[in-house]
């Protein structure tokens, strides 16, 4: 201690300080790495390191400096070890992080391989000088003893560790510094952009620490002088002052280099394994940082001022209680903010009232939501939701942030493919290839992947948090739902509303067919047999055949009352009997395109699913029976063909290529057309596709995955 109260205090504070925050971070690197590898041991080892040498330095900093004991000799030497590990623990540390390990032909390994040999071997002498030479005096001696011990045999030990150690720690962060400005390639996932956003922070406490080293060479020198070289252990009281403000400086130093590894580390997890920070860990940061402030303030202002122990706990028990007051309301004031941003957001959209009042409308528009979401949530400078997968076809075309222009999205199935699981929470972009886009989130639900959000840098070109990525994710995910679901709702609406008009429309057909049409036929031959005094006439036969076709076509237009038996029949059965029974003679040839594997996985359908594939079968047979015919009087030639492509796929497919100009078919018949029975697949997971062209070929594929199977 120098004597100046006031002085150390600010001492003891930093030292105290250091050690609270080193042994957080130690530990908060332990607890939050997701594999334990080599990098993690000598971060947790090199953090831990440094808090047991402020441990050993603020008991020290803590103890009166006159007289020496037993236990001032033990802190005394405990410092040793921690001095020397420490500057080779950070040498590691930084060639791991700049990828040393990663691949061994690369430049990095081949020109520090040979230096890391150096430094193991000069901490090994450095460890060996301090224990031959014992440079540091038994401080339990009487002052007389101590010095004559200690001078009769320094020899060579006491210099070489005086003039070595600062050379060897100016080797280590000299070392550490290449290895950052010249780095390897890494294979660690984002591990190229994580390292170019942390170098910064890294290379500046390595720059602290290199004064470090620059400082404690002067200070040794100058204890070199003052000790060995004079024969005294007598400190003017200047000189210890000085002394006391040099430990100042460089233990500030070192607090600067632990603050600014700190946010490196909470900032982009680069030595957790992680893949992306958390936004909740650099607030824990911030919050250890002032907790470990105030502690220190207080504990070194109850020792250093010898605050009987009473008030010395008051001070702590008020102290944690404040400082626990102000992170309760900090928490709530950031839900609150978070709420308030998520609020445009998570609010109702009156979807559902706005489809009711204008069901005609191609699309029910969220960007007010999706623009709420980049703007307030994620602070992105541009984004886009590209819908994908069975959803794609109903969640409409993709949104855009900012709204305007829209220009091409970059190749999104090139993009998702390395997403691989839905686990994947990102996937780092090269902007200069994807039109500005930095990140890629996959999205997902039960049916596989249901599009992919594409972000820009952040506003403040910061970096995405994990938080910020999960919210992206799932918001994203409600987006795509939210669409889909209004569009199938659209559909539903619109299709039900023509099939009221169908049926009064058939109604009215109906009463006309048989009032206009059939009862007159029937008439007419009623008078034909009373005239020919009830024989069968040539005009009554043809009045009752004309009779009984219009009323053939009649029921043929009339959807059937009852479904057919699918369940008892089986998918490939129903479809058989539908074309048997309903369409004889509408096709001049039926082929079958249906193998063993593929009729087995049809026959297993779950009920719901096969219903719906058999009647979007249904509506194509009766489609093409319809419309496929040409004028030029070519047979028509009907092809169901079922296969398993990963999946089952159903394809029907005739050779006329006519159909009606609207996707959805206002036919008869089900008095549902190709819309709804679309919708209806997306329900169940599959999906409906319609090929045509003109007077050549028309398809129709049902395709079910497995999962909807």
């Amino acid at each position: 201690m120098s004597g100046n109260s006031w002085l150390d205090w600010v001492i003891l504070t930093v030292s105290l300080f250091n050690t609270i925050v080193l042994t957080w971070l130690g530990i908060i690197v332990l607890l939050h790495a997701e594999r334990r590898n080599l990098g993690v041991i000598a971060m947790v080892a090199g953090l831990l390191v440094g808090a047991a040498f402020f441990v050993s330095h603020s008991a020290l900093v803590s103890r009166p400096l006159f007289p020496f004991t037993a236990a001032t000799d033990f802190w005394w030497h405990a410092g040793w070890g921690p001095v020397i590990l420490a500057p080779l623990a950070w040498y590691v540390i930084m060639l791991w992080y700049s990828g040393f390990w990663e691949n061994r032909s690369s430049a990095l390994y081949r020109r520090h391989r040979f230096w890391l040999g150096i430094a193991v071997g000069l901490a090994v002498v450095m460890f060996l000088l301090l224990l031959a030479g014992n440079p540091l005096p038994e401080l339990d001696k009487p002052v007389e003893a101590r010095i004559d011990d200690y001078t009769a045999g320094v020899g060579l030990n006491v210099p070489l560790l005086i003039f070595g150690y600062p050379a060897y720690i100016m080797l280590c962060i000299g070392l550490a510094l290449d290895a950052l400005l010249r780095p390897g390639p890494v294979t660690r996932f984002l591990g190229d952009l994580a390292r170019r956003r942390a170098r910064p922070w890294l290379a500046s406490a390595s720059l602290a620490l290199m004064l470090v080293s620059l400082l404690v060479g002067g200070v040794l020198f100058w204890l070199f002088q003052q000790f060995i070289l004079s024969r005294s252990l007598v400190i003017p009281a200047e000189l210890v002052t000085r002394l006391a403000w040099y430990d100042l400086l460089i233990e500030t130093l070192i607090g600067a280099a632990v603050l600014l590894l700190g946010q490196a580390l909470v900032s982009y997890e680069v030595f957790t394994g992680r893949s992306l920070p958390r936004r909740g860990l650099l607030r824990q940061w911030q919050n250890a940082v002032t907790l470990a402030l105030d502690v220190s303030i207080v504990v070194a202002a109850i020792l250093i001022f010898q605050v009987p122990a009473v008030y010395g706990l008051l001070l702590m028990v008020i102290l944690l209680t404040v400082f626990y007051a102000l992170f309760a309301w900090r928490n709530f004031t950031e839900r609150e903010q978070l709420a308030g941003k998520l609020r445009p957001f998570v609010a109702s959209q009156r979807l559902y009232d706005r489809l009711l009042d204008d069901p005609s409308a191609q699309h029910v528009g969220l960007a007010p939501a999706f623009d709420a979401l980049c703007r307030e949530v994620l602070e992105t400078r541009q984004a886009c939701l590209v819908p994908m997968g069975a959803l794609a076809p109903l969640a409409g075309p993709p949104l855009w942030f900012p709204a305007g222009d829209a220009p091409t999205p970059p190749d999104v199935n090139a993009i998702s493919g390395p997403a691989g699981t839905p686990q994947a929470l990102g996937i780092a972009l090269d902007p200069r290839e994807t039109g500005g886009f930095a990140w890629a989130v996959p999205l997902w639900s039960e049916r596989g992947q249901i599009g992919l959000l594409l972000l820009g840098e952040k506003s403040d070109g910061g970096y995405y948090s994990q938080e910020e990525m999960e919210i992206a994710r799932a918001s994203g995910e409600r987006l795509v739902d939210a669409a889909a679901s209004a569009e199938i709702a659209r559909r539903l609406i619109v299709l039900q509303r023509e099939r009221l008009a169908e049926s009064q429309v058939l109604d009215r057909q109906t009463r006309r067919v048989l009032h206009d049409d059939v009862l007159p036929l029937l008439h007419t031959a009623l008078l034909s047999l009373n005239s020919g005094g009830g024989a069968a006439t040539p005009e009554a036969s043809q009045a009752l055949a004309q009779a009984h076709r219009e009323i053939s076509n009649l029921l043929r237009d009339i959807p059937p009352a009852s479904s057919p038996e699918v369940a008892r029949l089986g998918l490939l059965g129903a479809l058989r009997q539908m074309e048997k029974g309903e369409f004889p003679g509408a096709f001049d040839r039926v082929e079958w395109q249906v193998d063993e594997p593929s009729a087995a996985a049809a026959n297993g359908l779950r009920p719901l699913p096969a219903q719906v594939l058999y009647y979007a079968a249904r509506e194509a047979v009766r489609n093409a029976a319809r419309y496929g015919r040409q004028p030029a009087g070519a047979p028509l030639v009907l092809k169901i063909a079922l296969a398993w492509q990963d999946g089952l796929l159903l394809q029907v497919q005739d050779n006329g290529g006519s159909y009606p100009s609207s996707g959805a078919a206002q036919t008869a018949g089900s008095g549902q057309g190709l819309a709804l029975h679309s919708t209806m697949m997306a329900v169940v997971g599959g999906t409906l596709t319609l090929e045509r062209q003109p007077g050549v070929m028309t398809r129709v594929s049902l395709f079910l995955p497995p999962g909807a199977c």
